[in-house]
């Protein structure tokens, strides 16, 4: 069953009620990511504008351990977790279709594969308008690729299809996605949240203060390209840098042991909560990531006042 977290109504910011829409977004989050910071900059925009703003969350763990389900709450948002075993779909459905039924939204807006394979025909047999946001491809295993390619034929069924990038609208207006459904609206950055200074922010991440740091933020997954860091270490030996990786995920070991030849100049900081607060502790912040839509990694660092050296894929050239 499908817990809810009740919070304030948009109708409690003092915005006029009248031309407010009721919008619910679907997703299966992970604890953070681009996806994420996307989701949460629309749902606590929208709700600054009156909107009445909904998340389902599809997870496998309690909404007390979730962070990006804490975030939203505290933005007013009202969070509905679906939390089930990995592939009970049929369980997910049902679910979603009871809180759609009780909420009956202007709108679904669904983020990731899993939303938009699993969950917008339910919206859309209901009769309700549906919308999804392709954040990007990562490639990967034929299982992914496969995923992929479903996910891309699902958007013919949409009512509205946004794209992060000009090189994504080109993909899906090649798939099909009819030119008066597809809409590029390139991610942006929110401006929210306090930032540390230099010394808190390398205060916090036990960086030595008179050291050249260089920066790495993400999934520690392929189509992150983290390893393209690490391998282009080999070129610069003589230089006195060191290399701070914050992020997790499945390359975590095999990452590791690649950079083990330089184990004095990284560091593997796992996981950091609002990480976008200590880019301000680096000398300059690379992207190595071999996909992309439009990162919103990108821009906190560009707002950070921190030099940036990224790969051209995705959105990357046009910010």
């Amino acid at each position: 069953m499908p817990s809810t977290q009740p919070t304030t109504s948009a109708g409690d910011t003092g915005v006029p009620t009248d031309s407010n829409l009721t919008i619910l977004h679907v997703t299966a989050p992970a604890e953070f990511g681009g996806l994420e910071r996307v989701v949460h900059a629309l749902s606590a925009g929208h709700v600054r504008r009156g909107h009445r703003v909904h998340v389902i969350a599809v997870t496998e763990s309690d909404a007390a351990e979730h962070r990006f389900l804490a975030s939203l709450t505290d933005s007013r948002v009202r969070v509905h977790q679906v939390t089930i075993p990995t592939r009970a779909y049929l369980r997910e459905r049902r679910s979603v279709a009871t809180i759609l039924r009780d909420v009956e939204p202007d709108v679904v807006h669904t983020h990731g594969y899993r939303a938009d394979l699993v969950d917008r025909s339910v919206a859309g047999g209901l009769g309700f308008a549906t919308v999804s946001t392709v954040h990007g491809f990562t490639g990967g295993g034929w299982k992914n690729r496969l995923y992929e390619r479903l996910q891309v034929a699902s958007f013919r069924r949409f009512d509205a299809v946004v794209a992060v990038s000009t090189p994504l609208g080109r993909r899906l207006r090649a798939a099909g996605v009819r030119d008066d459904r597809l809409h590029v609206v390139q991610n942006a950055w929110p401006g929210e949240g306090d930032r540390c200074d230099r010394a808190t922010a390398r205060t916090r991440l036990g960086i030595e203060s008179d050291r050249f740091q260089v920066g790495w933020v993400g999934r520690l997954t392929r189509e992150k390209g983290a390893d393209v860091l690490v391998d282009a270490l080999q070129y610069l030996e003589d230089l006195p840098i060191h290399v701070s990786f914050i992020g997790d995920g499945a390359e975590s070991p095999r990452l590791s042991a690649q950079g083990g030849r330089w184990a004095e100049r990284i560091t593997w900081h796992g996981s950091v909560p609002d990480a976008a607060r200590v880019l301000e502790a680096f000398d300059v912040f690379v992207l190595s990531s071999r996909t992309e839509g439009t990162p919103i990694v990108l821009l906190e660092a560009i707002a950070a006042g921190v030099p940036v050296v990224a790969s051209s894929v995705g959105g990357v050239p046009d910010v």
